[in-house]
């Protein structure tokens, strides 16, 4: 799973499987911004999932 970028911004998944949790590091131009923490139940994330937390944090942001 690679990174996602919109509108000069990169969101960079990352996971593990053994904890079963993951975060997506937004940046901005390359400075980082924030993280983004959810979980998943599956032996891997979703990639919809991962996909849905972008949009729902652009839309946030007005990204």
């Amino acid at each position: 799973m690679g990174a996602i970028e919109r509108n000069g911004y990169t969101f960079e998944p990352e996971y593990s499987v053994i904890k079963q949790n993951g975060a997506i590091h937004v940046y901005h131009h390359g400075k980082f911004v924030e993280e983004i923490q959810f979980e998943f139940n599956s032996d891997f994330p979703d990639h919809d999932q991962i996909e849905e937390l972008v949009n729902h944090y652009c839309f946030k942001h007005n990204i």
